[in-house]
């Protein structure tokens, strides 16, 4: 009898996946943000907060953020689970990890819509 050995958690297609349309996601928002500040009458800060006041800015930069923190997510758990043996040390590194990205979530939305 064959005994399979199973390693790391397998995600494989999911994890390309993802990694693949956050970064498409990216490139777009990067391409949206240079056109609109390429195409802004005068550098000043009046224009700029006129650019950032647009709801349809601010909902684009935060599906860019929201992107940005699952692609990290994606990456860094799946470096961890290639190169951190020690299972109590993965845990508590994927926790450290998900807690600072939940903080920069919060801290993206506080800085789109404070005032």
């Amino acid at each position: 009898m064959v005994r399979r050995i199973v390693v790391g958690a397998h995600y494989g297609l999911r994890d390309w996946l993802a990694q693949r349309i956050t970064a498409v996601v990216m490139i777009v928002y990067t391409v949206l943000f240079a056109t609109a500040v390429f195409n802004m009458p005068r550098f000043d800060f009046e224009s700029w907060q006129a650019l950032w006041r647009a709801p349809w800015m601010r909902y684009a930069t935060l599906l860019f953020m929201l992107n940005v923190l699952y692609h990290a997510w994606v990456g860094v758990r799946n470096i961890f689970m290639d190169y951190v043996k020690p299972t109590g040390l993965r845990l508590v590194l994927h926790a450290l990890v998900i807690l600072s990205l939940v903080c920069y979530g919060a801290w993206s939305v506080q800085i789109l819509w404070g005032y």
